[in-house]
């Protein structure tokens, strides 16, 4: 019984259940992990921070996935892997083995802590997982409630992650607390907004951040005074490698991330595949979920290769990639190589693709709960 274990609820795992489900490997055993069932799609938590989504509608269901597929889903983290040993080491002291091992984590993010004798709240976009349990408890907060005093939300990072964070907690906590003046702001190292998107693009980006109010300050770092001077920070930079990966054996990148090569397996363990945030192409990919998503089909025709039971295939990256961003005021804006526009049937149209994305992959809810760390088959202590 050869052993195929997948680490993270990640988009391109999501497509390697859906073919499972139509074409198990015989005589394989497959699990998955992830800290939650319910993994929240990428392109959608804008609207959901925005309050235009309900948190289920913009969420794949790794639960049904893996319970249709006939997997076991383990509701665990990983912190560790074993390459030579082919073992994962999960949070709760589980041991699994693998015959072939796929990641598809993400990235995360090293928000600094608050200053010192400071209230903000500093809210970090990564890792999505964890996003809801804090963005939860921040409108549930009683001060959200004040009305004498003005509220200052400040994003750091210039990005497109930035910019729409930004616009969609203004709204929501405007839409919530209209007699409470709620002030925005954007501080950025970088000297120009959306790097690497497209020029028009970005002055479509200081256009609807000028409408909301924001004021956009470029080539300024975060230091403790915008903290002090901040109610809420959304902590939205770039992204950041997982700890783990660094001390893992694998070979990775001067940033940390996975090394992969043209199949998606690591150029120094090949038993070991890894899509996504978590990886890193050479030369480096953007981090941008449409990546994740094309990477799907050759990560799922590939480990089914390294089961022997199909040809492996190369990946390609495309040249260009489609980026649309949320502006939270029924407007978005499209940026593709050089060229963009903007306007509500955009907004219309992501929408729309957004929500035929995550249908793809609705299965039935599952028979069977998730399987609990400690009554997993087969590990070790």
């Amino acid at each position: 019984m050869k052993r195929l274990l997948l680490i993270g609820a990640g988009h391109a795992h999501a497509q390697v259940l859906k073919d499972w489900i139509a074409a198990p490997v015989p005589g394989c055993e497959l699990q998955i992990v992830s800290p939650h069932a319910l993994s929240p799609y990428s392109g959608m938590v804008p609207g959901w921070l925005a309050g235009t989504y309900r948190f289920d509608e913009i969420c794949i269901d790794f639960g049904a996935l893996a319970a249709a597929a006939g997997a076991n889903f383990v509701v665990d983290e990983l912190v560790g892997i074993d390459p030579n040993r082919r073992q994962a080491q999960l949070r709760s002291g589980h041991v699994l083995g693998y015959d072939v091992l796929s990641l598809n984590v993400g990235s995360t993010l090293q928000p600094p802590a608050p200053p010192p004798g400071s209230d903000v709240r500093v809210l970090s976009m990564r890792p999505l997982g964890s996003l809801r349990q804090a963005w939860d408890a921040l409108l549930a907060d009683p001060e959200l409630a004040r009305r004498d005093t003005a509220l200052t939300v400040t994003a750091v990072g210039g990005g497109a992650g930035g910019v729409e964070s930004l616009l969609a907690t203004l709204a929501r906590l405007r839409s919530m607390r209209p007699g409470r003046t709620v002030q925005g702001r954007l501080v950025t190292s970088s000297t120009t907004l959306l790097p690497g998107l497209a020029p028009g693009a970005a002055r479509a980006a200081e256009a609807a951040l000028a409408r909301a109010g924001v004021v956009v300050q470029l080539g300024r770092a975060y230091d403790d005074a915008v903290g002090r001077s901040s109610d809420l920070v959304l902590w939205v930079t770039g992204a950041e490698a997982h700890r783990w990966q660094s001390g893992s054996g694998l070979a990775v990148s001067e940033r940390g991330f996975i090394r992969v090569d043209e199949r998606l397996r690591s150029c120094s363990h090949p038993q070991v595949h890894a899509v996504g945030d978590c990886a890193e192409w050479a030369p480096p990919l953007p981090k941008a979920g449409v990546f994740a998503v094309r990477m799907g089909p050759v990560l799922s025709r590939n480990l089914r290769a390294a089961l022997g039971a199909a040809t492996p295939a190369s990946y390609s990256p495309q040249r260009r990639y489609l980026a649309l961003l949320a502006t939270a005021d029924g407007r978005a804006i499209a940026s593709w190589g050089r060229w963009s526009v903007q306007g509500r049937w955009l907004w219309r149209l992501k929408d729309r693709i957004d929500r035929d994305f995550v249908t793809r992959f609705a299965v039935a809810p599952p028979a069977v709960m998730a399987t609990p760390a400690n009554l997993l088959p087969g590990d070790t202590a």
